[in-house]
């Protein structure tokens, strides 16, 4: 029997390939945005399935989450398993010092949707985080791992640190529900996603395909000449939650990252996008400088691969390729 997926933020990187895949797979998808920072072309290839439902939302006004749990409810006995994902994230790195805007959609906004979740019978919640989390702990040798303790900066650091401690808090929501038995769950850690199809160039990959395109050289922060990052492509993390969803044992509440352990400098992938656009050693103009920015961020995913099999497929060249290919179109 096919399953109902209800998913916040669905016109986002994360939400826009999990409806695609899960559409593709024959489920039916219930999606809603407010495209803070999206659009509905992500979604235009689905957008009129029938598999496939779209709403105007946002998940911070109570009167259109009542009517999409009004909606849910009259659907759901159609269906095997109802599953909520919270996509939903003020995400971008100059949002992340806006304490209030931060926290009523990433803390408040995850609240309301589980309870929404639980209220109405959902067998599965899948919680969304961040690796942002790790902060400056993100430098461990052989990749931080979910059980690590975490060291964060505070606000006498760095405001950007409220975004990853509203996340923290979501990932204490769903480890407690499903503890006291209300739904079964989990929260994922992503490091560094990114897409073909992310309508603004503020990641630094788009970024510097974008910069690349429009100037022939990318400006990057002093910061740059000394950050390692891994890079996993959208296709790769949505597969992670299809994999946890379709693993009962493993959601338990745990915490799960979920990333490549392929490392690269920041120099160096602005020197691997001009090799893949035909820009063969782009000028880099360094300036600025972030506090509290880690300079490695490698995590450890031995966890969900030993819980479900999930591992990546899509590497860095393979991603960096496809958004090179939806640029020049």
């Amino acid at each position: 029997m096919k399953n109902l997926y209800v998913i916040s933020g669905v016109t986002g990187m994360t939400g826009n390939e999990l409806a695609r895949q899960l559409v593709r797979m024959g489920h039916k998808v219930i999606g809603f945005d407010n495209f803070f920072a999206s659009s509905l072309h992500t979604v235009e290839d689905i957008v009129n399935n029938s598999l496939f439902t779209f709403y105007q939302y946002d998940i911070n006004d109570n009167a259109q989450m009542d009517s999409l749990k009004q909606e849910i409810q009259k659907e759901k006995g159609q269906y095997g398993l109802l599953v909520y994902i919270n996509c939903a994230a003020v995400v971008h790195t100059e949002h992340f010092y806006h304490v209030n805007r931060t926290f009523t959609t990433n803390v408040l906004g995850m609240k309301m949707f589980l309870d929404q979740a639980i209220e109405n019978g959902a067998d599965i919640y899948i919680n969304c985080s961040t690796s942002e989390v790790y902060s400056m702990q993100s430098w461990t040798p052989d990749g931080v791992k979910e059980s690590d303790f975490i060291t964060m900066s505070d606000a006498e650091h760095s405001q950007r640190t409220s975004y990853a401690t509203g996340k923290l808090m979501t990932e204490f929501f769903i480890k407690d529900a499903v503890d006291e038995g209300k739904i079964k769950g989990c929260s994922i850690r992503f490091a560094n996603v990114y897409s073909k199809n992310e309508l603004y160039p503020k990641h630094i990959i788009p970024y510097i395909l974008h910069q690349l395109k429009d100037t022939g050289k990318v400006q990057l922060l002093e910061n740059s000449k000394k950050n390692m990052r891994t890079f996993l492509y959208n296709e790769d993390s949505c597969r992670a939650v299809i994999a946890l969803i379709d693993s009962p044992e493993a959601l338990d509440g745990s915490i799960y990252n979920v990333a490549t352990d392929e490392e690269i400098s920041i120099v160096n992938l602005v020197k691997m996008c001009g090799d893949k656009m035909g820009k063969k050693d782009p000028q880099i103009v360094f300036t600025g400088f972030r506090k509290s920015d880690p300079e490695r961020r490698l995590l450890n995913t031995d966890k969900i691969r030993e819980r479900t099999g999930w591992m990546p497929k899509v590497t860095l060249e393979q991603g960096i390729e496809e958004c090179v290919k939806e640029l020049n179109k």
